[in-house]
């Protein structure tokens, strides 16, 4: 016996989800004023220059490699062309940041975000669990890095 998932529902779970994660809290899985958004908008450019704990990247990296994340998973789901890509190149490229680049950064976050939002849109059937999968681990994937930004500023403003 086969169960299907209603394309419908899972892409208004699927919005719901992203909108907490990113845009506004609807208390899903985040505290009030946690979004990804909210956060970046409490972070100076001098702060999103810190390495996160003073060995790993910095804030910026941290957001830059997030938009990087979706990018490439926007690409791969609709030209279906699973290349290799060099992960840690942001990494090692993103260190300072002058007020300007880190405005820069989080506008590449909001046109990759809205790219993710309307490849949902564009998603007919969610025919395996590949698509489905990756759906969830884009909503966790961006979870984590939100999460390791807040935990490095409370170290930051403490």
């Amino acid at each position: 016996m086969s169960t299907t998932i209603d394309s419908d529902l899972f892409k208004k779970s699927l919005y719901m989800l992203l909108d907490e994660t990113f845009d506004k809290v609807q208390g899903i899985f985040l505290d009030k004023g946690t979004s990804f958004f909210e956060t970046l908008a409490t972070i100076s450019a001098e702060e999103a220059s810190i390495p996160v704990g003073g060995k790993c990247a910095t804030l910026a990296a941290q957001v830059k490699h997030t938009a990087f994340y979706l990018d490439v998973l926007e690409e791969n789901v609709r030209t279906q062309k699973f290349e290799r890509v060099d992960w840690g190149k942001i990494w090692r490229e993103v260190t300072a940041v002058s007020p300007q680049e880190w405005q820069t950064i989080q506008d590449e976050l909001r046109d990759s975000y809205n790219r993710i939002k309307q490849l949902i849109a564009d998603q007919g059937k969610w025919q395996n669990e590949n698509e489905i999968g990756g759906a969830i681990a884009m909503i966790v994937h961006t979870a984590y890095h939100l999460g390791e930004i807040r935990q490095a500023l409370c170290t930051l403003k403490s």
